[in-house]
């Protein structure tokens, strides 16, 4: 895929060594969630073409998808004006969002107040098999 050299120089990590990452359906706009990258989940997601990020309750590297099956696929890295965060252009397998939907982004501030936007279309416990 890429090297990731001339990336990761480009970035400025913030004092975990983290950067936030904005995924977004690349061929409709949708913005499917964000989360957060170290310079491992960088170059692999470089190096693989599959999107992995870096996951703070679990402390690890996290393939997205790995255990739900809902991958993401690099189709464009962008790094914003700043170097402090990324946009990955992705096409997504499925739901993006630990509830089973696809976007993490469903809840809607409403002057009538919170309104739920997005339907979930797969229950998460047939996404992770509880």
């Amino acid at each position: 895929m890429t090297d990731a050299a001339a990336a990761l120089a480009a970035i400025t990590f913030n004092a975990d060594g983290l950067v936030p990452a904005i995924a977004q359906q690349f061929d409709t706009g949708e913005v499917l969630m964000m989360a957060w990258m170290n310079r491992d989940a960088v170059a692999e997601t470089l190096a693989t073409g599959r999107v992995c990020y870096w996951s703070r309750s679990r402390k690890g590297l996290w393939r997205k998808g790995e255990t739900s099956g809902q991958q993401q696929r690099l189709k464009e890295f962008l790094i914003d004006c700043d170097g402090d965060t990324i946009l990955v252009k992705v096409d997504q397998d499925g739901v993006a969002c630990h509830t089973g939907r696809r976007t993490c982004f469903y809840t809607a501030a409403r002057p009538e107040g919170l309104t739920e936007v997005a339907p979930v279309l797969v229950s998460p416990e047939e996404l992770y098999k509880k």
